[in-house]
């Protein structure tokens, strides 16, 4: 009896050990894997508080011995005719009415497509999720020479009317995935008590909503604040600039590059993302992961 006691015991103990082990491995290696993610962000910090001449330097130090606060000086007022808060203030306008736009668009949407029955919705709602898997590259020109036409070019309007007509399929498909999972029976107790669809969705849906809305704001901040590309193509005007435009334009192949100053509005230009994720973040995962179990 004390003999298989024991080697139970000693059994149990070697598992344990064996756990441990794997346990040691798999951190060591997810902090490996952590580390060389991180290394851009680390070395763009540590550039940022360096002197011009030492950023490209073949010895790298973490921090430099001539640390300094000059970059963030000059890089905040690199160009001549405005300061980097003023490019900084076109992007937040820019960004903040998409945001609106989206979240009101697309939680209508997500409310039809979930709650309400109307001829038609099946097809619209496949076609829907069919734009889902088209290439944006593929609309790319026709939707410039419709905004050329229509005489958008240079201005916001091709990025902050379209969001107010949940063109963004992904957007519409969390939220209809996210109101699928509220009981319908609110609805019928909101209808016996005479409230119309308007108040359902006002007053019922949406304030149950508040992850995937969450979720919703950051996605289009995230993707709206980095679109290089299609903020290249519509805006031209150099008072129209956005962030992304702005530090592309501080990169000329023709002429020495302040890399001090780029890097530490570039760091700047980080800032507004990390604070809004982490500020929404209990939001934010709480949003994506019901939204896909639910429906």
């Amino acid at each position: 009896m004390k003999t298989d006691k024991m080697w139970v015991f000693c059994m149990n103990r070697r598992i344990k050990n064996n756990q441990k082990f794997k346990n040691a491995i798999t951190h060591v290696i997810l902090i490996m894997g952590s580390f060389i993610m991180l290394f851009p962000m680390i070395w763009l910090v540590s550039g940022v508080f360096k002197p011009g001449s030492e950023i490209f330097s073949g010895d790298f130090q973490l921090i430099s011995e001539n640390f300094t606060l000059k970059n963030f000086a000059d890089g905040w007022n690199i160009n001549p005719n405005h300061s980097f808060g003023y490019f900084l203030k076109n992007t937040f306008v820019m960004v903040g009415v998409v945001i609106g736009g989206t979240v009101i668009s697309s939680s209508l949407a997500g409310f039809a497509f979930a709650r309400l029955n109307f001829i038609g919705k099946w097809p619209l709602f496949i076609f829907m999720l069919a734009t889902m898997m088209l290439p944006s590259q593929v609309t790319l020109i026709p939707k410039y020479i419709m905004f050329s036409k229509i005489g958008w070019i240079d201005s916001y309007l091709p990025f902050s009317i379209p969001a107010f007509c949940a063109v963004n399929g992904f957007h519409v498909f969390l939220m209809v995935q996210f109101i699928r999972g509220i009981p319908k029976e609110l609805d019928e107790a909101a209808y016996m008590d005479g409230c119309s669809t308007f108040g359902i969705y006002g007053r019922i849906i949406m304030p149950l909503c508040k992850p995937v809305l969450f979720s919703v704001a950051i996605f289009t901040f995230i993707w709206t604040w980095d679109d290089y590309l299609n903020q290249l193509i519509y805006i031209s005007s150099v008072d129209k600039f956005t962030v992304s435009l702005f530090l592309r334009s501080l990169i000329d192949s023709t002429s020495s590059i302040s890399w001090g100053p780029l890097l530490a509005n570039t760091l700047i230009s980080l800032i507004p993302g990390i604070v809004l994720f982490f500020i929404a973040q209990p939001y934010f995962v709480e949003g994506i992961a019901t939204s896909g179990l639910k429906g």
